[in-house]
């Protein structure tokens, strides 16, 4: 049952991505600097970033689990607020800190941190349902 929550959790997170980043592509696209081809996607567009995101979600999902498991987390909402707090105060400081070094806008962390918040709660509270 483990490793269906973690793939469940991990496919509700890449969906959760896809919206986001579809709502916020304009903004997205801007602030990070991707070239686009005359066809509106970016250039060199391919399928890598998508099956690296699919794994980076499956390893993501499977040590919230694995933390979550240690901690004692097993309610949805301690699933959902332990989410919250790692994808706030783990996953978007990093995040700042590579845009900064790398003079990216700030536009930019808001808009990956903001995926990598709430895409973390996603994952969390669907790790406590399953």
């Amino acid at each position: 049952m483990g490793y269906l929550s973690v793939l469940l959790a991990a496919l509700a997170g890449f969906i959760f991505g896809a919206v986001w980043y579809s709502v916020l592509s304009k903004p997205w696209v801007a602030a990070s600097g991707i070239r686009m081809g005359p066809d509106g996607k970016p250039e060199n567009y391919g399928p890598t970033p998508f099956i690296l995101s699919g794994l980076a979600m499956i390893l993501v999902a499977g040590m919230m689990r694995h933390t979550f498991a240690l901690s004692g987390i097993d309610r949805w909402d301690e699933g959902l607020v332990s989410g919250l707090g790692i994808g706030l105060f783990f996953i978007s400081p990093w995040i700042m800190i590579n845009n900064a070094y790398g003079q990216r806008p700030f536009r930019l962390t808001l808009i990956d941190g903001g995926y990598a918040t709430f895409g973390c709660a996603i994952i969390g509270l669907v790790l406590t349902l399953i």
